[in-house]
């Protein structure tokens, strides 16, 4: 007879699955996230150049990124959180593995892109 926490064991399948269907609009807050950093920090380490036009500062980015970036963080945690409990990986496998499986569609588009260069 099975115990109740092996019936409620999921496949690792599905919180790959949701995390990778969770990375396709996860591409826009990886972009901010990357514009942000490619203009300010690591272009005053002189890493990257910034882009001529970018001339407004860093409170519109704040104020566009911050609520997109919040907004998707917190679907992305309460999505997980639940798969987390009922799965039999730790926690720190589980939010590493949860993590590239959403950076997935991203990586994949800049290798598309790396291609057509």
């Amino acid at each position: 007879m099975k115990t109740s926490t092996e019936h409620s064991r999921l496949p690792l399948i599905l919180p790959l699955a949701v995390n990778v269907v969770l990375g396709i609009p996860a591409v826009v807050p990886a972009f901010l996230l990357w514009y942000f950093a490619s203009n300010w920090p690591l272009a005053d380490l002189g890493w990257t150049e910034r882009e001529p036009t970018e001339n407004d500062g860093m409170l519109p980015w704040f104020m566009v990124a911050t609520p997109i970036l919040t907004l998707f963080g917190l679907v992305w945690w309460l999505a997980n959180r639940p798969l987390r409990r009922r799965t039999a990986l730790s926690p720190r496998a589980y939010w590493l593995l949860s993590a590239a499986a959403t950076a997935l569609p991203t990586l994949t588009l800049i290798i598309i892109s790396l291609g057509r260069n």
